[in-house]
């Protein structure tokens, strides 16, 4: 009897084992998911964006005149930002 209660534990040891290998590899499986889902989420976000854009640049002058002054904006804000960072590392 007691070799059976031996053998009887180590069955439950592999089958222990094969359970934490397979959870392992769902959880892989599941990262890879969010992963790609986070991918497929920026790039529908980056192409409405950019169709927006595209709107805006083949309508009339006035939102030309918008866009060029979003366009001078953002290129001071990358300079002051990038001031502040260099003086924050030094």
């Amino acid at each position: 009897m007691a070799e059976w209660n031996r053998g009887h534990g180590s069955v439950d040891d592999i089958l222990d084992a094969e359970n934490k290998r397979l959870a392992d590899n769902l959880a892989s499986k599941v990262s890879r998911l969010k992963s790609d889902s986070n991918f497929l989420s920026a790039t529908g976000l980056l192409t409405g964006s950019v169709k927006r854009f595209s709107t805006m640049v083949r309508s009339g002058r006035d939102n030309r005149r918008i866009l060029c002054y979003i366009s001078m904006g953002l290129v001071v804000v990358f300079f002051v930002l990038y001031y502040l960072v260099s003086r924050i590392h030094h």
